[in-house]
């Protein structure tokens, strides 16, 4: 297990200290380019024997610099990878369900058919990701998906909703700028206050979800399924709502409406 003190000198060398807002300008102060943001202190044998030696016990694998591995298909359900670097790692149906992947760094990581049930990302970096098909039932996604791909990906029950009781550091909430969800499953998911701009949710369905007061401007919800999707407050400016099904509540009160497009 890391400890306090090593979370502190990992700050100290992505150019962090404590008190540093951990919210997702973070990345604008952290040099992606150091050698423990693209390298890996393991293989992916010495992973297998981790794993081997905790005889079904959740794996530590916290701090690690695991970026660039192909972690595909290994049982790292429960592993504790607060902190960790999977910079450009491949983990295609990697068992990581009720993993605790907070703070972690997974830029360009590579989790298609993953199964993240249950996870913890609170605060991870996913930018330009790949989540195609993974399961992310029940996940907290309080994180950063700018840019990142969860085609046809199942986000039922998600926790990506901004908690207003704890905003000290600003406003943290989950980003999704520009990030394509066509034909994703978000039942019931929590993205009050989130940041949807420009996303591509194409097809997607968003029956029960929460909307209220998230950011759609100029996001493509054409043929999107809405049945009782709660839009109050969010900023639909220049949102395409062609096509969509179902009855939402609040959309009269939803922000810009005059500027969707709902042909």
């Amino acid at each position: 297990m890391r400890t306090p003190r090593r979370r502190t000198l990992l700050l100290a060398g992505l150019g962090l200290f404590p008190g540093t807002p951990l919210a997702q300008g973070m990345m604008d102060k952290v040099d992606l380019g150091a050698p423990r943001m693209v390298e890996a202190e393991l293989d992916r044998s010495a992973i297998e024997r981790l794993i081997a030696a905790a005889a079904g016990r959740p794996v530590d694998l916290a701090d690690r610099s695991l970026n660039r591995l192909d972690l595909s298909e290994l049982d790292l359900r429960g592993a504790d990878l607060r902190w960790a670097r999977l910079n450009g790692a491949r983990l295609l149906r990697t068992r990581l369900a009720g993993a605790n992947l907070a703070l972690a760094w997974a830029i360009g990581a590579d989790f298609a058919e993953a199964d993240l049930r249950g996870a913890d990302l609170f605060q991870a970096q996913l930018g330009r990701a790949r989540l195609d098909r993974a399961d992310l039932e029940g996940a907290r996604m309080v994180a950063n998906f700018d840019g990142a791909s969860l085609v046809e990906a199942r986000l039922v029950d998600v926790r990506g909703g901004a908690d207003m009781r704890n905003q000290s550091m600003g406003l943290i909430r989950a980003s999704l700028r520009g990030a394509s969800l066509e034909r994703a499953d978000l039942s019931r998911a929590d993205l009050g206050r989130a940041d949807l701009e420009f996303t591509k949710l194409r097809g997607a369905r968003l029956d029960g979800a929460n909307l209220r007061a998230a950011q759609l401007g100029g996001a493509d919800l054409t043929g999107a399924s809405l049945d009782g999707a709660e839009l109050a407050d969010a900023d639909l400016a220049a949102a395409i709502l062609v096509g969509t099904t179902g009855t939402p509540s609040g959309l009269e009160r939803a922000r810009n409406l005059d500027r969707a497009f709902r042909g």
